[in-house]
């Protein structure tokens, strides 16, 4: 009787799952948002309960997945009706680099660090801040790149232009620190670096937010005067 009171159970979980997900649509799987992960810890912690408590039956279980699910679609049909709402629950879009400018402010809102920044556009194919004219960071932690004209992706046989390889870029200096490790990793000393950074004008290394070369580019740098506080 256990067994089939624990296979009746898991079929019920399966289904409700399946239907809600039906009932939110497609999209909604490629949009995975922190509160879409409470909606499964949820159902796992129903799920769990029920199995292991022999006292809870089928009909109790499903009356707690009915409501789970009823709750769930209710609080997604809203979000989609209240803009105001969809941010307080979902949040919005935040627009960490804007004209080339990073936003210090929104970059601190979203707990993320300079190197965490590189690693996201590196997993897009972007080795260089340089090259990022606008970044959006998404609700669901993805980001949306918007490049300047120059290093939009062109087919160079159509060009006619030599093929040349490009070095990934790395950080030297990040809020005003210089990374010693990475200094040791591509064979330099921070006495070259210190010459580097006078060589462009920038005595005060305190100064400077991130800075990140390459053998073929070069340096990149943005000051903490090149970024911007605003709240949007």
């Amino acid at each position: 009787m256990d067994y089939v009171m624990t296979g009746g159970k898991l079929i019920i979980g399966l289904v409700a799952l399946l239907v809600v997900i039906r009932l939110l649509g497609k999209k909604h799987l490629s949009q995975m948002t922190p509160y879409d992960v409470v909606y499964l810890l949820v159902f796992g912690g129903i799920l769990e309960e029920s199995l292991y408590d022999n006292k809870i039956s089928i009909f109790l279980f499903l009356f707690s997945v009915v409501v789970w699910a009823v709750a769930i679609y209710a609080v997604e049909k809203i979000v989609t009706l209240s803009n105001p709402l969809r941010i307080l629950i979902k949040g919005e879009t935040d627009k960490l680099i804007h004209d080339g400018k990073i936003n210090k402010k929104l970059m601190k809102k979203n707990q993320l660090e300079m190197e965490q920044l590189r690693t996201m556009l590196r997993k897009q194919g972007i080795f260089s801040l340089r090259e990022v004219r606008d970044l959006f960071i998404e609700p669901g932690g993805d980001i949306s790149i918007n490049q300047y004209a120059k290093y939009k992706p062109v087919a160079v046989q159509d060009m006619n232009l030599e093929n040349r390889e490009e070095e990934p870029t790395v950080l030297l200096i990040d809020e005003g620190q210089i990374k010693k490790e990475v200094l040791d990793f591509i064979g330099k000393t921070e006495a070259w670096l210190y010459a580097e950074m006078e060589r462009l004008g920038h005595v005060n290394l305190q100064h400077i937010l991130y800075c990140e070369w390459s053998k073929t580019e070069g340096f990149f740098l943005k000051t903490y005067a090149d970024v911007s506080n605003s709240e949007k």
